[in-house]
């Protein structure tokens, strides 16, 4: 796991981003329509971003898998 994470958020946007660590990366559509997942050169998965994050809550969790 990363030492040290970085998270934004955009209330009008609605979307958020999480960062594992600084680099050069690129965005990457998973299952799920609402997350991407930024990964490096070499595929390896360094962030994600959620878009309409705030229509996910208790009773409806996102649950997705990010894998390589």
């Amino acid at each position: 796991m990363a030492d040290n994470i970085k998270v934004w958020f955009d209330a009008e946007a609605d979307y958020l981003e999480v960062q594992f660590c600084q680099g050069s990366g690129y965005m990457k559509e998973t299952s799920n329509d609402a997350v991407m997942e930024r990964v490096d050169e070499q595929g390896n998965i360094i962030g994600f971003s959620i878009l309409g994050v705030s229509q996910f809550n208790k009773a409806k969790p996102l649950e997705i898998d990010l894998i390589r």
